[in-house]
């Protein structure tokens, strides 16, 4: 009966196709109404059976699997591409998330999700060597909150990378950096500023392979546009005195911002007083350099509708845990402060350490790569 039903329904519906002006007998549509009702509720019993018997589950996570496994595919490929300068460039990065709740979608945090490997670009001639190990970098400076949520990836696995030391240095509102003294940074004879640790801190990453930083947007310096150092270190020795020395670098990077956030940021004191050149994005050679692989500026939102109520950023970046780069430090952080480094870097210095390592050991020092700053006793990690 069920094959003679579903023969006719067939036979109607094909005829229907082929001549869409006919009118259904009461025989074909009846005999289509039956076909409907047993179709529905065999698909119900099959649906309990599928259920009952786990194959609806398997079903679900073999197509979202394979679902995962088309996106990583289309995502690498279009890793493989080189990025377009502009296309950063002319990227909003604002987000305007509001009343976001513990049951937000996560999604809407989500950047860099196809894992690409970060472009390795250069620590810069400000690195201090031994940060502070803190989570509130400001000490006291003045300028706009920046709330920073910074994840690191394993390209080879795109899983977190944890128990990663992410060194973060960027200068003040004004464009100086601290513990430096040195040509082209704010004063050059102002040896007060060896003293100072504001824009600098280091974390270990946690499980979710994820760092989190209190500090102030950064101000733009002569030559370059506002951007933040961050470097990925492992191997290296934590001090009593609270702070962290590495003895291998496997990632130097820069984090940037929307030139539009740049502007709004620059009519707020005290960067309004910022008499230093203002390099544009556009303008900026590591910027370009890193966006040729990955979109290196932050995500963010405003706290509140005022900016200087400060932002919340957040970026993601994939490392090579095999990689071993050389950096130099301007100088190196002590319980007395900064002590610069002769054959570094920094403006007037130069040298580099061997391969894999940091350079600049304090003058004081003897060259050991774990050598303790003064007053301090060490335990390696």
């Amino acid at each position: 009966m069920f094959s003679t039903t579903l023969a006719v329904l067939v036979f109607a519906t094909t005829f229907a196709l082929a001549h869409p002006f006919h009118v259904l007998t009461d025989a074909e549509i009846s005999a289509r109404d039956n076909f409907q009702y047993s179709a529905r509720r065999a698909l119900s019993q099959c649906s309990n059976s599928l259920k009952r018997d786990g194959l609806a589950q398997r079903s679900v996570e073999r197509r979202m699997a394979m679902l995962e496994r088309a996106r990583r595919e289309k995502y690498a490929a279009r890793a493989k591409k080189k990025r377009d300068f502009d296309e950063v460039l002319n990227t909003n990065h604002h987000s305007n998330l509001t009343g976001l709740t513990n049951d937000t979608d996560p999604s809407v945090f989500l950047t860099n999700p196809s894992c690409v490997l970060g472009t390795e670009v250069t620590e810069g001639p400000y690195y201090v060597a031994s940060e502070l190990i803190r989570y509130d970098v400001r000490s006291g400076q003045e300028g706009i909150d920046l709330y920073l949520d910074y994840e690191l990836i394993d390209v080879s696995t795109c899983n977190p990378v944890s128990d990663v030391w992410v060194d973060f240095w960027h200068a003040n509102a004004t464009g100086v950096y601290s513990a430096v003294v040195a040509n082209g940074n704010g004063d050059s004879s102002d040896e007060s500023n060896l003293k100072d640790d504001h824009g600098r801190g280091i974390q270990a990453t946690n499980d979710e392979g994820v760092v989190q930083f209190l500090s102030l947007v950064p101000g733009h310096y002569t030559g370059r546009a506002p951007h933040i150092h961050v470097m990925a270190n492992s191997n290296g020795t934590v001090f009593d005195n609270g702070t962290f020395f590495a003895d291998t670098v496997m990632h130097v990077g820069q984090l940037f911002f929307d030139q539009d956030l740049i502007t709004a940021v620059n009519e707020v004191e005290p960067y309004a007083s910022n008499t230093q050149e203002l390099t544009l994005n556009a303008d900026d050679s590591i910027m370009s350099q890193e966006s040729a692989d990955i979109d290196p500026v932050v995500q963010y939102v405003y706290l509140t509708d005022d900016i200087s109520d400060g932002i919340f950023a957040w970026a993601s970046m994939g490392i090579d845990l095999t990689n071993s780069h050389t950096v130099s430090a301007a100088a190196t952080w002590t319980e007395n402060g900064a002590v610069l480094n002769a054959n570094s870097g920094a403006p007037g210095g130069g040298g580099m350490g061997p391969s894999g390592s940091m350079s600049g050991i304090p003058p004081d020092a003897t060259g050991s790569m774990s050598m303790p700053p003064p007053d301090a006793s060490a335990s390696a990690v």
